[in-house]
Order: structure tokens, then C-alpha cells, then sequence
């Protein structure tokens, strides 16, 4: 088998949470490709990983604009010009609305699908031909992971934009899997069901404050990581995870 440093990894949806969280564990192991719109949400991330001893760029990206996407790829093949893509992370949330159905423009529901459905399209699209190209020679099969969220499996009232761009997306998912597990990718879609533990939800009062009531990013991470080493016999599809207190 090929060594990891002959690999690299891209996580698209960078941030302090989950993004952060899964862009330090990768990086453990593989170069790691940070995707994000505005540079402020991995430039701190990328200088973490670099001082660990680890490398990592950063690139601004609208994942829901082809020509941005392209232009990524296209920058993230010249820096990392040799290896071979391991491990693609789809973390992107977009614009999260909430709104009743009725006082809602086309525009604001749209903007679920924007990333979820188109985005991850454009993503999918250019790595999964990389993975594939990956299956021969990787260490642990060449991986897909999307991050999900409860508006994956329910359409929550006011919530008709988010859900019905996480419908899509889980669908796509599961359709990618059918079609590339086959051919050794693997394609998983986690469903993050609950809220998870970032500075900007601190102070919210989830499942009454009780300990471990929201859920840990680097837990999350470390879920990714087993997903990515699965072995070709044990190909987990879906995922699901929540704290111990979280009602489903």
C-alpha cells in the first residue's frame, strides 16, 4: 500500500465547529484542502495545523457556484500536484432559514437547495472521479462523507427551505453509494442529530443544560475518521448520532 503522505484530503464547510474538528484529524494524517466562502473560517485552522507539524491550505469557495468550484480544484491539484485525494468531507451548511411556508419568497427556499443539493452536486462531481483514481493504491478506501442533520429524515414546521435541501442531499448520497460503493468508494452520510457543542452555542440552554446535552465536534471527527478506515467488507452507509439525552 501506498504511504499517506503520497494522499490528501479536502473538507469543504470549514468553520469552528465540525469543519475544525475533522480538518485537525485528517490532517493527522493526510495534507488537508480547507473549503470555505469567506477565508476568516479556516486561515486560524490552517496555521493550527501547519504549527502541529501538519500541512493544509485554504481556499475561498462557493461551493454553489460551478466556475468557484472548478477554479478550487483546479488550485488544490497544483499544490497537492503528485498525490492522490483519500478523503472528501462535505460539512456545508449554508443558509439556514426558519420561516412560515406562507411569508416565505422563492428566493429564501431555494437557498436550502443552494447548498445542499447544487453544492454538494458540484462537490461530488469533482472528487469523485479523483477517488476513484485513488481505489488502486490507498491505505483505506478512497471516502465521501456528507455531514447530515435531523431535517435529513424530518421536515420540521418553518423549516421547509433546510429540509428540503437535506432531503436532498441524503437522497444523492445514498444514490452516489449505490452507484461507487461498488467501484471502492465509500459514501457515507452522517446524521448529526442534535446541537452541537461551538463557541456560538455556549450559552444555549440545550436538553435543560445537563452534561454532554450537545454534541462533541471532535467526537464527530473521530466518527469520520472510523467511517474513512472502514474496510471494503464493512461499508457503513448511514450513520447516526445524538446525545445520550436527546429525544428521537
Amino acid at each position: 500500500m501506498a504511504a499517506a503522505t503520497n494522499f490528501y484530503s479536502i473538507v469543504a464547510g470549514v468553520g469552528a465547529g465540525t469543519g475544525r474538528s475533522v480538518a485537525l484529524k485528517f490532517a493527522k494524517t493526510y495534507p488537508v484542502a480547507l473549503l470555505a466562502r469567506n477565508p476568516a473560517n479556516y486561515e486560524s485552522i490552517v496555521k493550527e495545523i501547519k504549527a502541529a507539524g501538519g500541512q493544509a491550505i485554504g481556499i475561498s469557495t462557493d461551493v454553489s457556484s460551478e466556475s468557484s468550484v472548478k477554479n478550487a480544484f483546479a488550485e488544490i491539484q497544483k499544490e497537492f500536484k503528485g498525490k492522490k485525494l483519500a478523503a472528501a468531507i462535505y460539512n456545508v451548511g449554508g443558509r439556514f432559514v426558519r420561516k412560515p411556508f406562507l411569508e416565505m419568497t422563492s428566493e429564501e427556499y431555494e437557498a436550502g437547495y443552494e447548498a445542499n443539493g447544487k453544492g454538494f452536486f458540484l462537490f461530488a462531481q469533482a472528487t469523485l472521479p479523483l477517488l476513484l483514481e485513488s481505489v488502486p493504491d490507498s491505505t483505506h478506501p478512497p471516502s465521501l462523507i456528507i455531514t447530515g442533520a435531523t431535517a435529513s429524515l424530518r421536515g420540521s414546521a418553518n423549516m421547509s427551505s433546510f429540509a428540503s435541501g437535506k432531503f436532498a442531499l441524503r437522497a444523492t448520497g445514498q444514490s452516489l453509494a449505490r452507484e461507487f460503493g461498488p467501484k471502492g468508494v465509500h459514501i457515507a452520510h452522517a446524521i448529526i442529530d442534535g446541537v452541537i457543542d461551538i463557541p456560538r452555542t455556549k450559552e444555549w440552554p440545550v436538553n435543560e443544560g445537563v452534561d454532554d446535552g450537545k454534541i462533541s465536534s471532535d467526537a464527530i471527527a473521530d466518527s469520520y475518521w472510523y467511517l474513512h478506515t472502514q474496510p471494503r467488507s464493512h461499508f457503513t452507509q448511514e450513520l447516526d448520532v445524538r446525545p445520550y439525552v436527546e429525544k428521537f
